[in-house]
């Protein structure tokens, strides 16, 4: 028997043919250098690569990179934008604001994929959006405060356009009030918005209303090159905000983008700067890294950039030690977990911070006590079908060999069935005392101990004391008399909701499927042929007439 597995957030041929048409569109739009030198010398605001290296006073507006074109020519209708996001833009417009969708979310959209959320700015002030749209919502943060609305259970955050002109320390000297006579009001209004953004990509503007996205820093363009790119320089935009740096590796490892040669200096040059970031925020971004389906591809880019000993030192020393004399990480046991538990996820599908903690937790007493193979197996069984009898029942059944990890299984399996509760057992107590490691800088130094080049660890635990007790609760009852443990469930699909919030017994599954999937001996790629299928869709594409290439749907702004 096997578990169920799912392909979460695949690229179906369309988004791939979209990604074509995007490509073949690249050398239709001219490009937007950004370059300003404060007065007294601000060396950081040079050209970006790619840009003209002319000098530029502050306040020049290069209107010849603005662009329009129509949603529905790529595909893009009011039906894809869910209920709760169209009441909220409907709403404020009924009462006279200016309302798109912004961001990531419009980056999505053109490329198919489920977006994590909707996010609105809106032309109302915070408090107006408060006293005369959503007398309910809450108005959140201190550096870029924004309005919470809940709309149909839903959270959907609303900026505005003139709380992100006062509060954004970077770029002020945007344009100046001669030149902007020359350009339409709403024009000027989104393009400085759109400068004070952090990536190209993410500078996408979705009027529904009239189904017209607006580039203003050639944001499109990046999407078609596969390119995360800053909006300003790259030095200047992570010192202006360090938390860039890895929401810059959260967009690349989910889509497969590359960063721009520009960009990636800097984040290698400036990686010490996150260890400034607020622990909570630290955990936060982390979270948005692991959870959503791209474990596997951020812990790499987490790696390439140094960034993996500060957040996950005994990954890290592990990840260095094992890869000394390899070239390609995939066989890696916990490489294989992560891959595994992307799987089953994706942006519109994500799990709560506990169960990749858990999951952590549980390799990292694997390489500190191995066990053998039979055991990883009835303790992962036990997580997912809720009962020793019915972990018993799957082990009885010809599932095939376990697939062998160094160090963390004991080489062929020799485990009987008489004593297997016992060792299943004491491997789940082995786990929830490898927990300690998430919240005590004692307990990580002592297991790095065993690692004779892991740095050095300076007080960045990120997990809380309350995180801590989530992890455990997974694991409650799998340490004492399995006999009587009962956490079965009534269905073997994923309850999504559940697990998003949270739920020991569904994220106890939801592990239990991840271990046991990566457990099963190798199974061939099933996604060869697919991908091939759709690299052969892609190259034909423009021949099949169903859209016509975005170079031609692009209207010139200036």
């Amino acid at each position: 028997m096997t578990t169920p597995r799912r392909r979460a957030d695949p690229s179906p041929p369309p988004a791939r043919r979209l990604l074509h048409r995007l490509r073949s569109a690249a050398s239709g739009l001219q490009t937007l250098a950004y370059s300003s030198k404060k007065e007294g010398g601000g060396g950081d605001m040079g050209p970006r690569n790619g840009g003209s290296s002319s000098n530029r006073r502050p306040g020049f507006v290069d209107s010849s990179s603005w662009r329009y074109f129509d949603s529905r020519v790529v595909g893009i209708t009011r039906g894809d934008i869910p209920r709760h996001a169209w009441t909220v833009l409907h709403m404020l417009k009924r009462k006279g604001f200016a309302a798109y969708l912004v961001g990531g979310c419009v980056r999505d959209l053109l490329l198919k994929r489920a977006p994590k959320d909707f996010d609105v700015i809106t032309t109302a002030s915070l408090q107006q959006i408060k006293k005369m749209v959503f007398q309910r919502c809450i108005i959140i943060g201190k550096r870029f405060p924004i309005c919470q609305v809940n709309m149909y259970g839903t959270k959907i955050e609303v900026s505005s356009f003139s709380t992100n002109a006062n509060h954004v320390k970077g770029s002020k000297n945007i344009g100046c009030p001669e030149e902007f006579k020359r350009y339409d009001e709403g024009d000027i209004l989104l393009w400085q918005n759109s400068m004070k953004r952090d990536f190209t990509i993410n500078s996408l503007f979705f009027n529904p209303f009239n189904f017209k996205i607006y580039d203003y820093v050639n944001g499109v363009r990046d999407i078609s090159k596969n390119k995360v790119s800053t909006v300003i320089p790259a030095r200047v935009s992570f010192k202006e905000d360090p938390a860039r740096i890895l929401r810059g590796l959260r967009i690349a490892a989910r889509l497969g983008f590359e960063f721009s040669s520009e960009t990636s200096a800097a984040i290698r040059e400036l990686s010490l700067s996150i260890t400034d970031i607020d622990k909570a925020r630290l955990m936060m971004e982390l979270n948005y890294l692991l959870s959503y389906g791209a474990a596997a591809s951020s812990l790499r880019l987490l790696r390439k950039y140094g960034l993996l000993d500060f957040l996950l030192p005994f990954q890290a020393a592990y990840m260095s030690d094992q890869m000394k004399d390899k070239s390609n990480d995939t066989d890696l046991m916990l490489m294989k977990l992560l891959a595994n538990l992307d799987k089953l996820l994706s942006a519109d599908r994500p799990c709560p911070s506990c169960l990749w903690l858990a999951l952590l937790t549980f390799h990292s007493a694997l390489v500190n006590s191995p066990h053998d193979a039979q055991v990883i197996r009835a303790f992962a069984a036990l997580m997912y079908f809720g009962s020793w009898e019915g972990a018993v029942n799957f082990l009885n059944q010809d599932i095939g060999a376990p697939a062998p990890f160094i160090p963390e299984t004991l080489g062929p399996s020799r485990s009987k069935l008489e004593n297997l509760m016992e060792q299943t057992s004491h491997l789940a107590s082995l786990v929830k005392s490898s927990v300690d490691m998430l919240t005590s800088i004692d307990a990580l130094q002592q297991s790095l101990a065993k690692y004779s080049k892991a740095s050095q660890v300076s007080g960045l635990v990120l997990v809380s004391s309350r995180e801590r007790e989530r992890v455990l609760r997974i694991f409650e009852g799998l340490d004492t008399d399995l006999t009587s443990y009962e956490g079965t469930r009534g269905m073997q699909e994923i309850d999504y909701k559940l697990l998003k919030d949270g739920h020991p017994g569904e994220v106890r599954f939801v592990l239990g499927q991840v271990i046991m999937d990566t457990m099963s001996e190798e199974l061939p790629r099933v996604s060869t042929e697919y991908d091939q299928l759709n690299m052969e869709a892609s190259e034909d594409d423009l021949a099949d007439g169903s859209r016509p290439s975005l170079s031609t749907l692009f209207s010139s702004k200036s």
